[in-house]
């Protein structure tokens, strides 16, 4: 098991701000960037979504926050990815996604977490720690944090705080 002390899952150079207006369009246009960088297969974007359709990835934050925009953890198999990351997406558009946890549910999101992992043990443990994330970072912190639109902004909180939650748990 990798320590995130010493392993980041992010990656300043893969943080996106999207323009796109549906999940095909959002997932090709991150997916022909990651692929280009060697990061993913061929096979990555039609794969994540067909598992998109088949397992939908929207989480309905207004449980936690009324004014915590909702979010997409989208994934897909291990041997369509080579390396282990969380690619933020921000989304300038809401873009409607159906609900992890019953999935006849529709919603709009505004952020993506896209969990790139090559170790098919670990895809839980990544999508635990997001969810960690969303527990343990205080309401004002999340709701300035969904407002940053410089992708280094981005990158700069989530990387502080899950390097400061992987110390805490060790």
């Amino acid at each position: 098991m990798s320590n995130l002390a010493t392993d980041p899952l992010f990656n300043e150079n893969e943080v996106f701000i999207s323009n796109a207006s549906n999940q095909e369009e959002v997932f090709r246009e991150v997916a022909e960037s990651l692929y280009k960088k060697d990061l993913v297969t061929e096979d990555f974007i039609n794969n994540l979504l067909e598992r998109e359709k088949n397992y939908p990835t929207g989480i309905d934050m207004s449980v936690v926050s009324p004014k915590i925009p909702n979010i997409a953890i989208p994934h897909t198999e291990s041997e369509f990815v080579k390396t282990r990351m969380i690619v933020p997406i921000k989304l300038t558009n809401s873009i409607s996604f159906h609900n992890m946890i019953d999935p006849s549910k529709e919603f709009d999101v505004r952020f993506l977490f896209m969990i790139l992992n090559d170790d098919p043990e670990g895809q839980s443990n990544i999508l635990a720690q997001i969810m960690d994330f969303m527990a343990r970072t205080s309401e004002n912190e999340l709701v300035s944090f969904f407002k940053a639109s410089d992708p280094k902004d981005i990158y700069s909180f989530l990387n502080r705080k899950f390097m400061q939650y992987a110390k805490d748990n060790d």
